[in-house]
């Protein structure tokens, strides 16, 4: 972790100092000393970065290093201030010229960099050469490697008597593990996160009498984080041989090339099983399986991981099982038989007490077994409610501490934590990140990216030829799911892609817990307790984490005092203080992350001082049903990487953005409306775009410049006029990241008077995956193709508002390929749709509204098979479901509103009698019917 704080302090320095060196005299040489030595004790910081795990003396020094290249950073930031304070930041040699032609910065920021360098020179000399860090580990830290592997190992001859929720499981695999397939490493992997049973439902299908029946040869081996080649070749070759004494004195003898040969020879006449149970890197199964020959048919290998990437690497033709989360009744089943042993509930006295105790408590383990059983174990042991409540009070403190000696697990914390300490470097920041946001939220992953590239976790380092920062941070976020430490909660209109993660409480609670170990960032939870009254203040103080998130309550907030050193700060609701008391932005002159949300406000007229935040990377600001006033003192803001504004309304200065050129990501809210306030926006010179990933909306206008945005991914326009779509199609075609458009036509315009899309061919051309379309769509009535047949054949997500398009849509998009969320509104003109067999066969999700004409829908057999989801919006003149909806067996749910009392009439079951049309739908899970019309 202090690697990855380190490296963030080398950048600065790098880029910010070391580049300007020749106008800073003699500091220049100073500062170069002291990015040498930090990068220096980097490199061996990384190699430390499992080790402090271990002894105190490393924990010491570690957290000494990452002191001062926290205070390294504050020189750096303090001296930008400086260069800004004297000229703006309008040519950086002007401003670097001019600052250090007074002695006195010279001489100031001379000093504090010799300061640092000095005691980084004494940390140095305390471990000559940091031999103790980068040598050999001690024996007291490898003796408690030993011991924590010890205890961890596990038997297979050891079985979990009370489990809950296997059967489904056990069959999988157990159909897995019997299919007779005839090729070199046949692999069986069961994945999930620590504690969540994968060790406990291997033993089972490992004992399970089939198993026993069909294979001839069995061995089980524990590898661990650790993995010990040796020993591991050496227990399975013990366990698939009967050896004499003398022969196992031979064995014991054996090098390990030798063992892995005799182990090869033993195995490749055999039809075998081996369980290679808590394997944890590629290198590791990489370096075990040239011991495991192809065997005779039907042979295996089952391998259990926290890690979804080794599975897929040990067998690509094989799909990892994956273990899900117990529900409530299966969570509350396992506790019982842990907490009331030979189910003695009643043995407690008010035993419907306990139960509730009991379930509140177990809903903190969010369904992972370990915790459960840990709690169980624990609550085993108490009597009264008395006992029961103090655990409640503090249960994760609780889970923490137990040991579970019949199992003999460690605390559960314990347990999640080899998880975090498996991560490289450059993920653990990523990861502890995640612990700021409230308890089980649901987290943005465009959100998430964007914080992550403000914060200077995504180095530029990483990035390389062809990739963006924000790639980079989208294979860090999918090597975290993969590593099972977060969930992803929603996927996108691909299906593939994650849309929202969350975090299961417990992991959290541990990323909490390592980032006030790390100094990372502190939490403030408004107490609830009412007797607090209606407000809170909150004086922050230099001594206070350099990143603060303050967390939502029915309490307002008032930030006071001065927090100079820091770097982020995240407001989850409504707080007073969001005037900011920014007109003392020189309390928070360092801020780089703000993200505020303020409720109930009809006007928010952003304080200029804002301006005075020149580090800003992310600016989050969203003001619920009311309107947003930016001032002119944005375009200071020249460090502005992201700009998310989510507002009803929206007033900015014109073309103010377009001068920062740092600005990656431009949001001005997802309403159009927010343009009738003046935020009128044309677009600039070419190298100003460069930058650009995400830009929604920029209004295109007469007299336009349009340079190409050679790496923009998601773009919205807003049209004037007709005549400028094709030139701005033409311009988009060369830019090849682009995955999402947005077009519409500016609703301010007089409705009579606003334009309509003429030829879209161009768009064909395109690689896009979303596309949003607002406005008439031209037809051509001496056309012999359909006026849809623009629709680029990748997209995934085609929403279609107010096109009036003459011909039946359906025959043209049924066709598309990778077509999953279709948004049909106000789109067709027609009195029929038919959907053909076959069409739309990656269909998800199907929104149909206000077709005010559309009499008849017709859906074939075979339409539509994956549909889960569809919505019916004001279609007055359809008077039935389709038969058709009979044959989609995937569909999940269907709303309708705003439909005719005949046509819900018929779907109803009313007094136990079935409407004419319920057969259609009765196969439907969930059905929901809203401001039903009267005929």
């Amino acid at each position: 972790m202090a690697e990855a704080i380190v490296s963030l302090a080398i950048e600065r320095i790098s880029d910010l100092l070391i580049h300007e060196a020749v106008y800073l005299g003699g500091v220049g040489a100073e500062v170069e000393r002291l990015r040498a030595e930090l990068d220096r004790m980097n490199s061996v910081l990384k190699d430390a970065d499992y080790k402090q795990e271990q002894t105190e003396l490393l924990r010491t020094l570690v957290r000494q290093i990452r002191d001062l290249a926290y205070e390294a950073e504050d020189v750096i930031d303090s001296f930008i201030l400086e260069v800004a304070h004297q000229g703006g930041f309008l040519g950086i040699i002007d401003r670097f010229t001019s600052i250090f032609s007074k002695p006195s910065h010279r001489i100031k920021t001379g000093m504090k960099v010799k300061a640092i360098q000095t005691r980084l020179e004494d940390i140095s000399k305390s471990l000559p050469a940091y031999d103790q860090i980068s040598g050999g580990e001690s024996s007291s830290s490898y003796t408690k490697m030993l011991q924590q592997q010890r205890l961890r190992r596990t038997y297979s001859h050891v079985e979990e008597v009370d489990v809950v929720s296997l059967e489904g499981m056990t069959r999988d695999v157990l159909a897995q593990l019997m299919t007779e397939e005839d090729r070199l490493h046949a692999v069986v992997s069961i994945v999930g996160m620590g504690g969540i049973g994968k060790t406990t439902l291997t033993k089972k299908v490992y004992n399970h009498i089939d198993v026993k029946r069909h294979f001839d040869c069995f061995a089980w081996a524990f590898v661990s984080q650790k993995c010990m080649l040796r020993e591991v070749l050496h227990d399975v070759l013990i366990k698939v041989l009967s050896f004499s004494k003398d022969e196992r004195e031979l064995i014991d003898k054996l090098k390990e090339n030798e063992l892995m040969k005799r182990l090869f020879d033993v195995l490749k006449e055999k039809q075998y099983l081996i369980v290679l149970d808590d394997i944890w890197r590629s290198e590791d199964w990489n370096s075990l399986k040239p011991a495991f020959p192809r065997g005779k048919k039907g042979s295996k290998i089952l391998i259990t991981t926290r890690n979804k990437d080794v599975a897929i690497l040990a067998d690509p033709c094989n799909s990892p099982v994956e273990l899900p989360f117990l529900t409530d009744d299966e969570s509350w089943k396992l506790f019982s038989m842990k907490a009331f042993p030979g189910n003695k509930i009643e043995s407690h006295a008010c035993s419907r007490e306990f139960e509730i105790l009991g379930r509140e408590m177990v809903k903190k383990c969010g369904g992972l077994p370990l915790a459960i059983v840990v709690l169980g174990g624990l609550l085993a042991t108490k009597k009264s409610r008395a006992q029961w409540e103090v655990v409640q009070r503090n249960i994760h403190a609780h889970l923490n501490k137990v040991q579970q000696k019949d199992h003999q697990y460690g605390a559960v914390n314990g347990i999640l934590a080899l998880s975090y300490n498996d991560l490289p470097y450059f993920l653990k920041p990523c990861f502890l990140y995640l612990g700021h946001y409230p308890e089980d939220w649901e987290i943005s992953k465009k959100e998430l990216i964007r914080l992550w590239i403000a914060e200077g976790f995504i180095s530029p380092s990483f990035v390389s030829k062809g990739m963006l920062m924000e790639d980079v941070a989208e294979q860090f976020l999918e090597e975290l799911i993969n590593r099972c430490l977060i969930q992803a909660s929603t996927r996108d209109y691909t299906i593939t892609c994650v849309k929202t993660i969350r975090l299961h409480d417990l992991l959290r609670e541990l990323c909490v817990d390592k980032a006030r170990e790390e100094n990372f960032f502190e939490i403030i939870q408004p107490p609830l307790i009412e007797n607090y009254g209606d407000s809170l203040d909150v004086t922050l103080l230099t001594s206070m984490l350099r990143r603060i998130a303050i967390h939502p309550s029915k309490r307002y907030v008032c930030l006071k005092g001065e927090h100079p050193n820091l770097r982020s700060l995240l407001l989850f609701q409504n707080e007073r203080l969001i005037e900011l008391h920014i007109s003392k932005c020189k309390s928070f002159k360092f801020l780089r992350v703000l993200k505020v949300v303020k409720k109930d406000v009809r006007r928010w007229i952003v304080s200029s001082e804002i301006g005075n935040l020149r580090h800003l990377k992310y600016l989050g600001l969203k003001c619920d049903g009311g309107e947003i006033i930016l001032p002119q003192s944005i375009r200071k803001l020249k460090s502005l990487h992201t700009l998310q504004i989510l507002s009803d309304r929206l007033a900015i200065p014109p073309n103010v953005l377009f001068e920062l050129k740092r600005l990656r990501h431009i949001l001005l809210t997802d309403c159009e409306k927010a343009f009738m306030l003046g935020a009128r926006m044309s677009l600039p010179a070419k190298d100003i775009l460069k930058n650009i990933v995400t830009l929604k909306y920029i209004r295109i206008t007469e007299n336009n410049a349009v340079p190409s945005l050679t790496n923009v991914q998601s773009l919205g326009v807003i049209f004037e006029r007709s005549t400028d779509v094709e030139p701005i199609l033409k311009t988009l075609i060369q830019s090849h990241r682009l995955q999402s458009l947005d077009m519409r036509f500016d609703t301010r315009l007089p409705k009579d008077s606003i334009p309509s899309y003429p030829d879209l061919e161009l768009l064909s051309h395109y690689h896009l995956s979303k596309l949003f379309l607002s406005g008439k769509i031209q037809e051509d009535p001496h056309s012999r193709h359909h006026v849809l047949k623009f629709v680029p054949t990748n997209i995934a997500k085609l929403t279609l508002w107010e096109s009036e398009v003459k011909h039946d849509p359906m025959a043209v998009l049924e066709k598309l390929p990778h077509l999953t969320i279709l948004v049909l509104f106000k789109s067709y003109t027609g009195i029929k749709l038919i959907c053909s067999a076959n069409g739309f066969l990656q269909l998800d999700c199907l929104q149909i509204g206000n077709l005010p004409n559309l009499e008849e829908w017709q859906i074939e057999e075979g339409a539509m098979p994956r549909l889960r989801s569809l919505y019916f919006t004001n279609v007055p003149q359809l008077r039935m479901i389709p038969e058709g909806l009979r044959y989609i067996t995937a569909l999940q749910e269907m709303e309708l509103y705003g439909m005719k009392r005949s046509l819900v009439k018929r779907l109803e079951v009313i007094d136990g009698s079935e409407g004419d049309d319920f057969c259609k739908v009765s196969h439907i899970p969930s059905i929901q019917i809203y401001a039903t019309e009267e005929d």
